[in-house]
């Protein structure tokens, strides 16, 4: 492996390990995990198959993201909003399209 995708690789995994913290499931779920599938690719030597793997490892950490993202605007939305006050928007949302 080459110094650049080796840097690329652990820069990668500290941030996913940095980004576990705040999983839902633990962070302790969230590390084992991360950790095992590292591990699981520690020994593949072809730069276009690592290089692969970093972006799918990416494409996880925006995945991450979107959910942290969400999880914090429904926590925003339970504080804010009256249950009552949504169950009345979606039906008015339900009839403005049923009248479509």
């Amino acid at each position: 492996m080459s110094g650049t995708l080796r840097r690329t690789v652990i820069q990668l995994y500290k941030e996913l390990q940095y980004m576990g913290r705040d999983y839902p499931a633990g962070s302790e779920y969230f590390s084992t995990r991360c950790k095992a599938a590292f591990l699981r690719n520690k020994d593949e030597t072809d730069p276009e198959k690592i290089q692969m793997l970093v972006d799918r490892g990416r494409f996880v950490q925006k995945e991450i993201e979107a959910l942290y993202g969400l999880k914090k605007y429904r926590a925003m939305k339970q504080r804010y909003y009256d249950q009552d006050e949504l169950d009345m928007q979606a039906k008015l949302i339900e009839k403005y399209i049923k009248d479509l």
